[in-house]
């Protein structure tokens, strides 16, 4: 018997095909439409469904290449079950090369939405109700703000396995937990019963070629290990991932040019110079030394910094072993919740 067809917005895919699907969100003062525009491949077979997402925030462009290159992929004719994918939530910030709405709100902040509140709360809405709540995953693709830069790293939530057997399957250099924030998107899905992956790499307005890989690789292992997708072709991740349980944001002792000596990715140990801070005559110059061990998950790129500004972003390692199970890798991570990078800075 055929699979049925996938249904949304009044468009039916059927199975074996896929379809990209407009939703109508606002118009624009000039009376240009706005949409969120939906790329929906409906397998032949049944399976979970899954939803990609990126540019939640404007200007995160990272995740909008890493989803260009996923649809790409030549697996995806393969695909069983479904997958929805978002390249530009927020189209407004995209357009504009900005993190936020036109009313300065973060769209990250404005979930569940209401159909008849601020724009933000409307655009959460319709991809909350369309797209998030129809899947029983997802992957969130975000990047760090502009001026800064992450090692690509995943973010999952305190006590969710599901998210932890996932990010295990990713394969990215780093596994932290993030708390859920009131009116995010992660926070107000898995309060709905869908589980969203965050990753992170990469620069504002930026592409990052190792962070771009990396992402299109880890969102096809995921959807591999979700018996999604067939092995063939879909490389396993080199090496096991850093579990990371806290991370401190290490701050520029004075302001003035920093020249920096370690680069994300790189482990430190404690009292490690990680750069330095000159005033512009040359006359002072301080030392910035690691507080403590571990690995170097993000770093400010302008050479030009102020008093108290977070230069390096310092995860403490934790130890795993063979024998580790998703769960207690999960329970290994809840103590020192991380927040989401914006109010860590």
């Amino acid at each position: 018997m055929a699979r049925a067809p996938f249904e949304i917005a009044g468009n039916r895919i059927a199975a074996g095909c896929f379809e990209t699907v407009h939703l109508p969100v606002s118009i624009l003062p000039d009376h240009t439409p706005v949409n969120l525009s939906v790329q929906v491949h409906h397998g032949k077979r049944p399976g979970p469904t899954v939803f990609v997402s990126a540019a939640v925030h404007g200007d995160e462009v990272i995740g909008v290449e890493i989803v260009r290159r996923l649809l790409r992929a030549p697996q995806l004719t393969a695909l069983r079950g479904t997958l929805l994918v978002v390249p530009i939530v927020n189209a407004f910030g995209f357009l504009n090369r900005s993190r936020y709405l036109p009313d300065r709100r973060d769209l990250n902040r404005c979930f569940p939405g209401h159909p008849s509140g601020s724009l933000g709360s409307r655009l959460a809405h319709i991809f909350l109700n369309e797209v998030v709540l129809r899947c029983d995953a997802g992957i969130d693709l975000h990047s760090a703000a502009i001026h800064r830069t992450n090692l690509p790293q995943i973010r999952v939530s305190p006590r969710d396995k599901t998210t932890m057997a996932m990010a295990m399957a990713f394969g990215a250099p780093v596994v932290l937990t993030s708390a859920l924030r009131d009116g995010s998107l992660r926070a107000e899905a898995a309060a709905r019963g869908t589980s969203v992956l965050l990753y992170e790499a990469g620069e504002g307005l930026r592409f990052d070629e190792l962070a771009v890989r990396a992402g299109v690789a880890g969102i096809l292992r995921v959807l591999r290990s979700m018996a999604m997708l067939p092995a063939k072709g879909i490389a396993k991740a080199k090496a096991a991932p850093y579990l990371c349980k806290s991370s401190t944001w290490v701050r520029a002792p004075a302001g003035g040019l920093l020249r920096t000596f370690r680069a994300e990715g790189e482990t430190v140990e404690t009292g490690e110079v990680l750069a330095s801070v000159a005033d512009p005559f040359g006359e002072v110059e301080t030392e910035i030394l690691a507080p403590a061990a571990g690995i170097l998950i993000g770093r400010a790129i302008l050479p030009v910094v102020n008093e108290g500004d977070a230069v390096f972003h310092l995860a403490a390692l934790s130890p795993t072993a063979a024998e580790d199970t998703v769960e207690g890798l999960a329970q290994q991570l809840v103590s020192d919740p991380l927040f989401d990078e914006d109010e860590i800075i």
